[in-house]
């Protein structure tokens, strides 16, 4: 009965690992052609692909909506971009990774008017992939970051940095 689990076990971790070297091709083609500024995604995304971002950042419930609210503002924003993914992971149907963009500030973003200023766009995402698709993107992309590099503190100041820093004390709970 042992020998019978072990070998399940095996199976079970082997299909996981060949689901796992799908999703991450899946992925990393999409990630590919983004970064090649292909204007044909909708070979990698499920019909009812849904993309979902922190506060800025928005939600998108289609490719179109991604593609009109998302990548082409982004592009016109942000041009002579270099993605730097840091490290990928694959596991299952679920796919992550984290990085950032070098990228210079050649439009408006967030109603400030070009700058020309070479920014880091720090972001992390989360993909899940289901039958060769990408159904769902959770996304963080750090736009205070990126604002403070434009000269723009959305913290007013207040940012918990003060603390590292040693200007303020940070409040303990009684």
């Amino acid at each position: 009965m042992l020998y019978t689990n072990i070998t399940t076990q095996i199976k079970l971790h082997m299909n996981k690992n060949e689901k796992s070297k799908e999703t991450y091709t899946v992925v990393k083609a999409m990630e590919d052609a983004l970064i090649a500024g292909s204007n044909d995604m909708g070979k990698y995304f499920h019909e009812k692909f849904r993309w979902m971002g922190n506060q800025g950042c928005g939600t998108k419930n289609s490719l179109e909506e991604f593609r009109n609210n998302w990548q082409l503002p982004l592009r016109a924003a942000f041009t002579d971009r270099k993605y730097n993914t840091d490290r990928f992971l694959a596991d299952g149907e679920w796919a992550a990774c984290f990085g950032h963009i070098d990228a210079t500030h050649s439009g408006e973003f967030m109603g400030i008017e070009p700058t020309n200023k070479r920014v880091k766009i720090h972001y992390t995402d989360f993909w899940e992939v289901k039958e060769g698709l990408i159904t769902d993107n959770w996304v963080t992309v750090d736009f205070p970051s990126v604002l403070a590099q434009l000269g723009v503190d959305v913290f007013n100041g207040q940012g918990w940095e003060t603390y590292d820093r040693g200007e303020k004390i940070p409040p303990k709970p009684e």
